[in-house]
C-alpha cells in the first residue's frame, strides 16, 4: 500500500492569514498563535501576510480574493464569533465555514478555517490560547500539512 502524508515544514511557503477586527481581544491572540506555528515550523514572517477585515462575514470575500492570486500556497482564515441570545453567530458560523470550504475546492488552495465558534466567553478564551490550545496556531499547522499533502500528490 502506497501512503501519502504531509510534513509539517512551511519552508519556502507562502500563506496569507485573514483575520476580524471584530472581537480583537480574541482574534490578536489567534494571530500570535498563528504566525508563530509558521515560523516555528520553518516559514519565514517575510512570506506571511496579514490582512484584516471588519468582521468574520467578510473573511469569505478577502479570502477568495487572495486565494485566486496565486501568491499564496494557503490562506488561513481567523476570527471570533460568540453566541449571544440570538442564533446570529451561528447563521454567521455556518455561513463562513461553507464559503470558506467552497472557495478551497473552487481555486485548488486550501483555505483553513480558524474562526472561533464559542458559545459564551470562557470558551472563547480557551481556545485563544489557553486550557484549549491555539485555534490560530492549529489552523496554520493543518494548513502546512495540507499544503504538504497537495505537494506529494
Amino acid at each position: 500500500m502506497k501512503e501519502i502524508a504531509g510534513q509539517l515544514d512551511a519552508t519556502g511557503m507562502r500563506m496569507a492569514l485573514v483575520v476580524s477586527r471584530f472581537n480583537s481581544f480574541f482574534t490578536e491572540q489567534l494571530v500570535k498563535g498563528a504566525a508563530d506555528c509558521f515560523v516555528r515550523h520553518g516559514g519565514k514572517e517575510e512570506d506571511l501576510t496579514l490582512v484584516r477585515v471588519p468582521g468574520a462575514n467578510e473573511v469569505p470575500q478577502v479570502a477568495q480574493k487572495l486565494a485566486a492570486t496565486g501568491a499564496y500556497q494557503a490562506v488561513v482564515a481567523l476570527g471570533a464569533v460568540i453566541q449571544g441570545a440570538t442564533p446570529h453567530a451561528e447563521l454567521i458560523n455556518g455561513t463562513v465555514a461553507r464559503a470558506l470550504s467552497k472557495i478551497a475546492l473552487d481555486t485548488g488552495v486550501p483555505v483553513l478555517n480558524g474562526i472561533v465558534c464559542a458559545q459564551n466567553l470562557e470558551q472563547a478564551i480557551e481556545r485563544a490560547g489557553t486550557k484549549h490550545g491555539n485555534k490560530g496556531w492549529d489552523a496554520v499547522m493543518a494548513a502546512i500539512e495540507t499544503v504538504s499533502v497537495l505537494r506529494a500528490i
